[in-house]
């Protein structure tokens, strides 16, 4: 027995919202301006998990040119539909090399915050852009 893969579900943006198309109807998932946002901001580090229904990006770790005793891992959290600063939750993990193995450490408390400035940023500009087309 093998199973049959599900066909892929349709999407499409309409205004500032992603939508799924689940069968005949279409339920909004989450901001589209602060998903694309998002992977863009983040498009520099290897995607390990997106999830546009339920708000998740996760990236794998990711090492800066020449570096490799250091490794980031970062997760974006899109809680709301609506383009808000508290739509947003960033968890930024680091990880240093000692002794051939991968420690846990200390991240800088702005490094979040950071990350979550410069997506909301480029959701704006996108919004902006958007509605110069209309």
């Amino acid at each position: 027995f093998t199973p049959t893969p599900p066909s892929p579900i349709p999407l499409r943006l309409v205004g500032s919202e992603m939508c799924i198309r689940d069968r005949s109807q279409y339920s909004m998932a989450v901001n589209a301006f602060l998903w694309r946002a998002s992977l863009d901001t983040l498009m520099f580090m290897p995607i390990d998990k997106s999830d546009s229904t339920g708000g998740i990006i996760s990236t794998n770790w990711y090492s800066g040119e020449g570096i490799t005793n250091e490794r980031m891992k970062v997760f974006v959290y899109i809680k709301d539909r609506r383009l808000r600063a508290d739509a947003l939750e960033i968890a930024v993990f680091r990880q240093i090399k000692s002794n051939n193995e991968w420690e846990d450490a200390e991240v800088n408390s702005e490094t979040a915050k950071l990350i979550e400035n410069s997506i909301l940023t480029k959701a704006r500009e996108l919004r902006l852009g958007s509605k110069a087309i209309e």
